[in-house]
């Protein structure tokens, strides 16, 4: 039976009810600690930096100094990578499935936004653009760091392809999720 196949399949993806149900306060967890880089670093420049699910800017609508814009952009995919990072080492630590969705989650976010989201819209265009790098360097770059990561949870935690299936069905569930409420809000 296809139900029994499935069964299966999750539990040798080694999810549960509560890691599925994990991935739910993981992504609005990851789109606010996303955005907090942008807005630490904002507040840290003197910036007077308003806090949204999915944006920050600066109340008065300008940055005190043009150059502020690549350090904001940058606190972004910084805080996105130092989140797997985090994860990582605790996942290096205990093996503990539950740290996953938090590794997981980053890099899926990160790619859907630039791959997804309007590549020019993206903090890592707007990098590049500002470094003059070339268009694309600063996305390969976090993205393949951020692979680099679930790369090596996955291998830690003994996860496959097909795990990696799941993974990525619950992570697109619940980055829909956070644009609904996103658009709800604002």
């Amino acid at each position: 039976m296809i139900a029994d196949k499935i069964r299966n399949d999750l539990a040798e993806s080694k999810i549960s009810w509560k890691v599925a149900l994990l991935f739910i306060p993981v992504a609005f967890f990851t789109y606010l600690f996303h955005e907090s880089g942008h807005w630490i670093v904002g507040e840290m420049l003197g910036n007077d930096m308003v806090l949204r699910l999915n944006n920050v800017t600066a109340r008065s609508g300008y940055y005190i100094d043009k150059t502020h814009d690549l350090y904001i952009s940058m606190g972004g995919p910084i805080f996105t990578i130092l989140q797997a990072l985090i994860f990582l080492i605790l996942i290096e630590f205990t093996r503990s499935i539950y740290a996953y969705p938090f590794v997981f989650f980053a890099a899926f976010t990160r790619f859907f936004s630039i791959v997804f989201g309007g590549f020019n819209q993206q903090d890592e265009a707007r990098i590049s653009e500002t470094l003059c790098s070339g268009r694309y360097t600063f996305a390969i770059f976090v993205i393949l760091v951020l692979f680099l990561i679930v790369w090596r949870s996955s291998y830690l935690l003994k996860l496959n392809l097909k795990a990696i299936g799941y993974y990525t069905a619950l992570s697109t569930l619940s980055i829909l999720l956070v644009i609904m409420v996103n658009e709800l809000l604002y």
